[in-house]
């Protein structure tokens, strides 16, 4: 009987990617960026599997209890006009659009400390990537699309269970500091690597993506390092 003829047809093989999605619930291209990543994910999902961590930072971390009309924020902040936030308003949607996250067209109304949500993500974390996935999302919603008071915990507990993760646990967090010292660890660290704008995507480690990039940036951004990888 003849020998078998080996199979000569390229295999491609599924390389593993670690991404650290660097970012404030309070920005709304990281809500952008995030719903792009996804995408591009998704696209990808024959190519690359990812290992993908939700890592905090703080665009206020001094903003009191109670925020600040975001009006007020973004003049003091940038000196920006009302009209000139309106036309952002406006891009800010659109760009929203293309990658289905739906904003509010009046924009976030106030803008709120995020520090306890942070140690929520922290929490969420420690259990499952799909579920830290899930409450990051739950977040960005409550804060983007339906303007509610992100320094509530109360707030924060809805979107906890929306994310069908555990309530009472995360009362029992909220109620004292748990994780305080971990996540302001981890916003020092990634701001000692030159991180200073969100978001941040980190990949492996070493490359970085800046910015609330379209799907079609994170596809061949992601392609390319696996395939780098693959000849490594």
């Amino acid at each position: 009987m003849p020998a078998e003829k080996p199979n000569t047809e390229k295999i491609r093989m599924t390389q593993m990617l670690k991404i650290d999605f660097v970012s404030d619930i309070s920005c709304p291209w990281c809500a952008i960026g995030l719903a792009a990543l996804e995408q591009a994910l998704s696209q990808l999902r024959d190519e690359v599997a990812v290992d993908i961590h939700m890592q905090p930072f703080e665009l206020n971390p001094q903003m009191p209890a109670g925020g600040q009309d975001i009006s007020e924020h973004l003049t003091q902040k940038y000196g920006s006009t009302p009209e000139q936030q309106a036309q952002i308003r406006v891009t800010i949607a659109q760009r929203g659009a293309d990658v289905g996250f739906v904003f509010d067209p009046s924009g976030r109304g106030r803008i709120y400390n995020t520090f306890d949500a942070h140690r929520l993500l922290y929490w969420a974390g420690l259990g499952s990537v799909p579920g830290q996935m899930a409450l990051k999302k739950a977040l960005l919603v409550a804060c983007h699309g339906q303007r509610r008071a992100m320094d509530s915990h109360e707030v924060l507990l809805s979107t906890v269970a929306n994310a069908a993760l555990d309530v009472p646990r995360a009362r029992a967090i909220l109620a004292g500091d748990e994780y305080a010292a971990e996540v302001r660890e981890a916003e020092a660290f990634y701001t000692d690597q030159g991180i200073h704008s969100v978001p941040a995507v980190v990949i492996n480690d070493r490359h970085l993506i800046s910015g609330g990039q379209p799907a079609a940036v994170f596809t061949q951004a992601l392609r390319q390092i696996a395939a780098q990888r693959s000849l490594a």
